[in-house]
């Protein structure tokens, strides 16, 4: 008899332990072992959370080169069917060989499960039948698991499913996680209804009185921005490093529809917009998109939300100072250009109307669709087209961690009938719909590039533009990350041609997440390694740092409602002069808006306990010692740009940190 030395892990995270009968069967190139039951001197807690345990496994024979291992668990009598979560299986041969197969998931039935040998393999590498058997069974079983549906239409596709307990075992949240979201987001309001704000459907009387919502949870930028979101400077400084730095552009042409003077603008004749235009100092944030949405109806009263065009001059000091504000898309009498000349009120209102309609740009355009959908996509195109001996699967899945059920509670208590922006913002409902279908219309495969949407935006040279300085940062830090790996497994472009599970997967993302649309650049195919190494660095950078960047501000710039009002009660002021703060009160949201609004900011914004840094793998994928040495060297350059970034911020007087490697969740989580 020839003995073969198991070990198995179990992973140390909440309720992985089984305490069922564990059987395993070794696969080789030249046969298989009888299925055989794992006992241990330990007894139950062989397979407790964090265990490692080692066993005997005998064959007559040689199994030749190991292929699979088959595993699976049965009940005991006294003990009822439960859930384990194995992390890895190590075996060593008799001639000396250790295979690893990789698990990382839940197995929660009776079922025989299937898993390869580590070393990662492209779609046309796997030449022995048992490998390809198991790869064919094992895609075909994803495409069963992972079935795509229409939310919308006109919306990128999403994962099929009817709720959380339908998801696959594997993409669900850890008991950890499940416990801390729904704990944040019920304390939340629970707060604010003892507080006796979450039903109070009426007006604020007193912009002070504000300060009630969630005064206790206040963070250090939040106080800062309550007392400086009036100013000019700080206005401006939101468009470069606030929670939506994606819209804001340099103007190269002052757009036909917002004729702005010299003379409104540089009354004093210091310098002429074609000048300033001329030297790169001009910059326009246009919400065309907002133009003629159908705003919604919030405790029976018509809300209001416009399409700003904002132009903004860099002052000799380097501070973006806003100099002209139309509020509306056409130009007419009753369609005002408003300036900083202009009273206190009338300008102070003006941006008011400006920061609601970046709300709803932010949100659903920035946000929502170009992080959450986008990242959904990737997703499940991966899941469904990817068997776990893949590169790309070992490379990406760890990406992926907790997005589909995310973006499941998304669709059902944000964006749904019931959910809160569809009954509390002034987009909720058709508009919503209408921004999302436009918003996906626009967006383009350089745009979700950090580099080319930098430079195409004309924003290269721009002072005190932190977010650009960390994006570019962490985006070329990726992107040598992706190129090591990926080369590694790619050595020539006919590898990436002949790969048909790699041209699957882009397929399925240009068809289901982008519905076919050639503008968007999106490619259908890909041809080149290179190719592929750019595609894969959006893909990581888009659910990571993308995501953090719009994400993890939400509460420090949307805490103090007036920054951020969700909606908007009254229309914008059609001529000068009349603006007063009663006039402000009444347009801002009521009292129970604004709590849900915050309450849901919140909860957006706050980091689980199970939360994974970029950079870092709990799990194991990759066996080869090659891509192992690259992720350490990966974790050694983001620890660098994460200490360069503190340092920095020493001297700011709003750091900027929510790209800081530190603070970047891999995956869209939350």
């Amino acid at each position: 008899m020839l003995d073969y030395e198991v070990t198995v892990y179990t992973a140390n995270r909440a309720v992985a332990t089984t305490l069922n009968n564990v059987y395993i069967k070794l696969v080789g190139t030249k046969g298989e072992n009888e299925r055989k039951l794992l006992l241990s001197l330990r007894g139950a807690s062989a397979f407790v959370r964090g265990a490692v345990a080692s066993f005997t496994v005998s064959s007559p024979k040689s199994l030749g080169k190991l292929v699979l291992v088959e595993l699976d668990k049965q009940p005991l009598l006294l003990f009822p069917e439960d859930s384990w979560f194995p992390a890895k299986v190590e075996v060593k041969s008799p001639e000396g060989d250790i295979y690893n197969f990789p698990i990382y998931r839940w197995i929660t039935d009776s079922k025989v499960h299937r898993f390869r040998e580590g070393t990662a393999l492209k779609g046309f590498e796997d030449n022995h039948h048992l490998g390809r058997d198991s790869r064919e069974q094992e895609l075909k079983q994803r495409q069963k698991d992972y079935g795509w549906d229409v939310y919308v239409e006109g919306l990128p596709h999403c994962l099929k499913v009817d709720g959380p307990l339908s998801l696959p075992a594997e993409v669900r949240f850890s008991f950890t996680k499940q416990t801390e979201f729904l704990f944040t987001a019920n304390t939340g309001l629970a707060e604010l209804k003892l507080k006796g704000l979450a039903d109070k459907k009426t007006n604020w009387t007193n912009i002070d009185d504000i300060n009630r919502v969630f005064c206790c949870r206040q963070t250090d930028i939040s106080d800062y921005v309550q007392q400086h979101w009036k100013e000019d400077a700080f206005f401006g400084y939101q468009f470069l490093n606030g929670i939506n730095p994606m819209l804001i552009r340099r103007c190269t042409i002052l757009p036909g529809n917002f004729p702005v003077t010299d003379k409104m603008v540089f009354p004093d004749g210091c310098c002429s917009l074609a000048e300033e235009i001329k030297k790169g100092n001009i910059f326009l944030c246009d919400y065309k998109q907002m133009d003629g949405v159908k705003a919604s109806t919030i405790n029976d009263e018509k809300q209001y939300l416009m399409a700003p065009l904002v132009l903004l001059h860099k002052a000799p000091d380097d501070k973006l100072m806003p100099i002209a504000i139309q509020l509306k898309q056409k130009p007419a009498e009753d369609n005002p250009i408003f300036l900083p000349s202009d009273s206190k009120y009338d300008w102070l209102m003006a941006k008011i109307f400006v920061r609601s309609a970046d709300f709803s740009e932010h949100q659903l355009n920035v946000h929502l669709l170009r992080t959450h959908l986008l990242a959904e996509v990737f997703a499940v195109s991966l899941l469904r087209n990817m068997p776990m001996v893949h590169p790309l699967y070992k490379l990406l899945i760890p990406h992926t961690r907790y997005t589909l059920q995310i973006n499941f509670l998304a669709r059902k208590r944000l964006i749904s009938e019931e959910g809160v922006f569809t009954k509390f913002s002034a987009s909720g409902g058709e508009g919503m719909m209408t921004i999302l279908r436009r918003s996906l219309s626009s967006v383009t495969y350089s745009s979700l590039c950090v580099p080319e949407d930098i430079a195409e935006r004309g924003l290269k040279d721009v002072p005190n533009f932190y977010y650009r300085d960390d994006a570019l940062r962490v985006w070329d830090a990726i992107n040598r990350f992706v190129q090591g790996i990926l080369s590694y497994y790619y050595k020539t472009n006919a590898e990436v041609q002949q790969d048909s599970e790699l041209q699957k997967w882009i397929l399925d993302i240009y068809e289901h997440g982008f519905l076919s649309q050639p503008h968007s650049g999106i490619p259908q195919k890909l041809t080149t390694v290179d190719e592929l190494i750019k595609f894969v660095t959006m893909v990581i950078f888009t659910g990571s740092g993308q995501h953090a960047a719009v994400n993890s501000g939400q509460f420090d710039f949307g805490s103090w409602m007036p920054n951020t009002p969700i909606s908007l009660q009254l229309p914008p002021p059609t001529k000068k002069g009349e603006a007063t703060e009663k006039t402000m009160l009444k347009t801002l949201p009521d009292v129970n808006t604004t709590v849900q609004g915050m309450a849901s900011l919140w909860l957006l914004s706050q980091k689980s306990s199970d939360f994974v840094p970029l950079g870092q793998y709990p799990e194991n994928h990759f066996s080869e010692e090659t891509p192992r040495q690259m992720i350490e060297n990966f974790q050694k350059e983001l620890a660098a740009l994460s200490a360069a970034i503190k340092e920095r911020n020493k001297s700011l007087e709003v750091p900027y940190i929510y790209l800081d490697p530190e603070e970047i969740e891999n995956s869209v989580a939350i």
